[in-house]
């Protein structure tokens, strides 16, 4: 018994030790950061041609009426502080940019807070048009903020190691355990999110008769002609989809805790939301989910960019190799006398 404490004690010391001097999900928590940030480079993007007419002071929600919301509300928005379309525009062009930056990887930490400011204020001018996805882009960028999700998938700048350089050392010491904190917590809110959702549809009576797809997929919204059509006519298609779907949801966080069903559970929530995506149009949503699955699937995204990158090298050196390029022990070609 003895024994087996003191090999207790020493296995959870080694994952203590694990947690504050290894950072865990480097590439996957920079997969995620990359993805929101493409997300809301989306949405602006998408919403560019009307965004006078969605968020602009004249546009279909009156400026004043939208002032009074967020002060009813207790929120901000950075759209909320002047009815100027010059501010407007300055905003939103800056949120669009703050987006592209975060995608590509440029600014660090401090274009990631920013771009999680600018958005919030223009999903908060209208929130009409928002598809879910919104709330979880809410609650995971701030605890990015804490992770490093700018080593891998950026452009450097030398901005970063600049500031980082003039950080002092028992700050800088903390960087591994706030990254693992912020890794922890974006898997700990995603197990909320599936386990949520589950047992609120467990509860419902469609989810349980097996009947709730049907349902769903004749919603006009959620509606893609030509396909859903076949899914709802087909009775085994409806039932297994439902439960199948609220199966998946609450067992989602067990397959996480299992290190060797880890990476198939992500890859299913990953099929699960692009069907979203494709058969309801919840692009958004989904595209944020699966930006947030991700961080399940750091050591398959590393081995496959490690294959990717073995493979082109491959294909670049016998393509070289069939052309016979560049040729070797080939001299220089003089210039001529009168070169010059």
């Amino acid at each position: 018994m003895a024994e087996d404490g003191e090999f207790a004690v020493k296995n959870s010391l080694t994952h203590i030790d694990t947690l504050t001097t290894r950072p865990l999900s480097l590439v996957g928590v920079s997969g995620t950061r990359a993805l929101l940030g493409f997300v809301g480079f989306m949405f602006y993007a998408g919403e560019y041609s009307d965004r006078r007419y969605m968020f602009g002071p004249g546009g279909v929600l009156p400026w004043q009426v939208f002032v009074d919301q967020v002060h009813e509300s207790g929120t901000f928005s950075l759209y909320a502080v002047s009815d100027s379309t010059v501010w407007f525009e300055t905003v939103f062009h800056l949120g669009m940019l703050a987006a592209l930056a975060v995608t590509l990887g440029i600014g660090g930490r401090l274009v990631l807070l920013l771009h999680w400011i600018l958005l919030w204020s223009i999903y908060q001018r209208q929130i009409a048009v928002l598809d879910g996805g919104d709330n979880l882009a809410y609650v995971v960028i701030p605890m990015l903020i804490l992770t490093r999700c700018y080593s891998h998938f950026s452009i450097p700048t030398g901005l970063a190691r600049t500031i980082g350089s003039r950080v002092p050392e028992a700050l800088r010491a903390m960087s591994t355990p706030l990254h693992n904190l912020g890794v922890l917590s974006v898997a700990l809110q995603m197990c909320l999110v599936y386990v949520t959702s589950g047992l609120y549809k467990v509860q419902g009576k469609l989810w349980q008769d097996g009947t709730a797809l049907f349902y769903v997929m004749r919603v006009p919204e959620f509606t893609l002609p030509g396909v859903s059509d076949i899914v709802y006519n087909n009775d085994f298609l409806v039932i297994s989809g439902t439960y199948a779907t609220v199966i998946f949801l609450v067992y989602f966080p067990l397959g996480i805790l299992v290190p060797r069903l880890r990476p198939w559970a992500a890859v299913t929530s990953i099929g699960f939301h692009i069907s979203i995506a494709v058969f309801m149009g919840l692009t958004g949503f989904a595209l944020t989910m699966v930006a947030c699955d991700l961080i399940f699937l750091s050591r398959g995204i590393s081995e496959a960019l490690t294959w990717a990158t073995r493979s082109s090298s491959f294909l670049a050196g016998h393509a070289r190799a069939r052309l016979g390029w560049p040729k070797e022990n080939t001299a220089p070609v003089p210039l001529p006398e009168n070169a010059g």
